[in-house]
């Protein structure tokens, strides 16, 4: 039971029962563990099936028994965070390799940067971008297709978020208020001239933290920020999933799919929304796709067709990993996002104060969605241009591509021929906006301070 990006808990009793939850994560932790003997039996049986030198391996049975050990193997496995595999990049018509340092780093979160390995500076500098990864289940190389289509015409740092059940319980509490405060000083330790990207949930956060700068006078509010596929205002065209979030009230999801992290992880004892419980939610949504595809990995893997194993072994790699979230950031994040609708109603408060995006007047802005995002409807980002007034008409884009769902928005072919490009424009436009705005900017100030 997805919300928003957020995956969900399996159909429980709709009564309050914090009782389910308390011993949950251990008893998965027992499952994971008393599977381990099968799969190991299961990894020897294939390897004996495989074979070469083995006359059986040769034959349909043979084939058929190390496929089917090898579909149990990994339906049952546990899924560590993939690798980003972006070693190198064209720009400007030249490979260059690509080397991944952390640049900034607090215990939830480190801040990547994509450093290309150039010959020689470019002659016309190119976009910096923030781009901000979706804290909501899956890892951040989920963006990985994105990254690699920005990478040869922009400089591109991430956040990559850590996994909760990783995160001593000394380290302390994250929530949606330290989610914003991350984006605010990693904008400071970039030092300025950095365009931000949102995709789907930290649409939120990034548009909160944009305010609370702008309300500040900081001076390294960035240039523009883009929000894809954002939940802004989730009251226009609410999906199914946005729907059950009213449906179900907070005290349902306080009881029933949050609980604490297990030995011998060193998060030991820490309240957490579940990776395994956001998976049963995705998996949930769309099973008879899921069983299909599993069904066509054994036809596939009998008759040894590589290249559709290798692509289900790719996709299923990066869907299959999650992570744990912190059990305060999730349950603030549906009671203010999903339930409550605080940002659209000007009701959103950070450390206290108002949040106000009508002061937002020095970022440009632009929205992306797509037609058949049955995540984020359209509209829900859309919604960001009636909350951020103050900013001038040319400075302001939204784009709907059509034919494209959720994901479609920020990966695959159409992200790439037709979505990218606009950014890209929106970016270098905004950029050259702002340094035409300054000047007179000074005057005003200048004016001002003389009368």
């Amino acid at each position: 039971m997805p919300i928003g990006e957020f995956g969900g808990a399996p159909d429980l009793p709709a009564e309050d029962s914090p009782a389910l939850t308390t011993p949950m994560y251990w008893m998965y932790e027992m499952g994971q563990a008393s599977l381990n003997p099968a799969r190991a039996v299961f990894d020897a049986t294939k390897l004996m099936f495989s074979n070469p030198f083995n006359p059986w391996a040769h034959t349909q049975v043979g084939k058929s028994i190390a496929a089917a050990c090898e579909v149990f193997e990994r339906t049952t496995r546990r899924y560590g965070k993939p690798e980003w595999g972006l070693d190198d990049t064209e720009v400007n018509g030249m490979r260059v390799p690509v080397e991944i340092k952390t640049v900034w780093e607090k215990p939830f979160c480190r801040l990547l940067h994509f450093e290309r390995k150039l010959v020689k500076p470019l002659r016309t500098p190119q976009p910096r971008v923030l781009l901000v990864a979706p804290m909501s289940g899956h890892y951040a190389t989920l963006l990985r297709g994105t990254v690699e289509a920005l990478l040869p015409g922009h400089d591109v740092y991430i956040t990559d978020w850590a996994d909760a059940r990783m995160v001593p319980l000394s380290a302390g509490r994250f929530d949606l208020e330290d989610y914003v405060d991350y984006i605010v000083e990693m904008l400071h330790d970039l030092g300025g001239d950095v365009h931000m990207m949102a995709v789907c949930q930290p649409s939120v956060p990034v548009l909160i933290a944009a305010a609370v700068m702008e309300a500040n006078n900081d001076p390294f509010v960035p240039v523009s920020m883009t929000l894809m596929g954002g939940p802004i205002d989730t009251r226009s065209s609410p999906t199914a999933v946005n729907k059950l979030a009213e449906e179900r009230g907070m005290d349902w999801f306080r009881g029933h799919v949050i609980t604490k992290v297990p030995l011998p992880h060193p998060g030991f004892m820490r309240d957490v929304y579940p990776g395994f419980l956001q998976l049963n939610g995705f998996i949930s949504m769309n099973l008879d796709r899921h069983v299909d595809a599993h069904k066509n990995l054994f036809a596939n893997l009998v008759k040894g067709d590589g290249d559709l194993v290798d692509k289900h072994v790719q996709f299923y790699d990066e869907y299959l990993a999650v992570m744990d979230l912190t059990a305060e950031f999730y349950l603030q994040t549906v009671d203010q996002v999903f339930v409550r609708h605080l940002l659209p109603k000007g009701e959103m408060r950070h450390r206290g104060k108002l949040v106000q995006p009508s002061k937002i007047e020095r970022i440009a802005l632009m929205t992306v969605e797509g037609e058949n995002d049955d995540i984020s409807g359209l509209g829900q980002t859309e919604a960001a241009h009636r909350l951020c007034s103050a900013i001038p008409m040319d400075r302001r884009v939204h784009y709907v591509q059509k034919g494209v769902g959720h994901y479609g928005v920020f990966n695959g072919s159409r992200f790439r021929s037709e979505i990218l490009p606009r950014i890209s424009d929106f970016m270098v436009s905004s950029a050259h906006g702002r340094a035409q705005r300054a000047p007179q900017a000074d005057s005003a100030t200048r004016a001002g301070a003389a009368e």
